[in-house]
């Protein structure tokens, strides 16, 4: 069965990125290697690499309260691009218990990348 390996994103300033990832965003950073400009960082079990010539990616993290999350980072300034809200009511559970809900947030990374944040809420 084939499942997610790693996700490349883009990063200008592979610095930068990396304290906007592990700092910012709490990211588990494995390991850096620049020259040629590589850093991995463990994002729910799936390799997250940034890297200066990938191009943009659109990630979508799971979070356990997008509410409180949205509130703590855009307190230390994280840009964002909506707050959240209801993106989907799950009426028949094509993705989960039948009537719960899928709550988004959109932010802009430190490279300006869009990062949706993600919370699965009871109906």
């Amino acid at each position: 069965m084939a499942r997610l390996h790693q996700v490349a994103q883009h990063a200008a300033d592979l610095d930068r990125a990396i304290g906007f990832y592990r700092d910012t965003l709490g990211l588990s950073h494995i390991a850096t290697f620049d020259p040629p400009g590589l850093a991995f960082f463990d994002l729910g079990g799936v390799r997250l690499l940034l890297e200066r010539g990938a191009p943009p990616a659109l990630l979508y993290i799971a979070v356990d309260d997008l509410d409180r999350t949205h509130e703590d980072l855009a307190g230390r300034g994280v840009e964002f691009v909506s707050g959240p809200q209801r993106v989907h009511r799950d009426e028949d559970g094509t993705f989960g218990p039948p009537g719960s809900e899928e709550w988004m947030a959109f932010l802009r990374d430190s490279e300006h990348n869009l990062v949706g944040l993600v919370e699965r809420r009871p109906g």
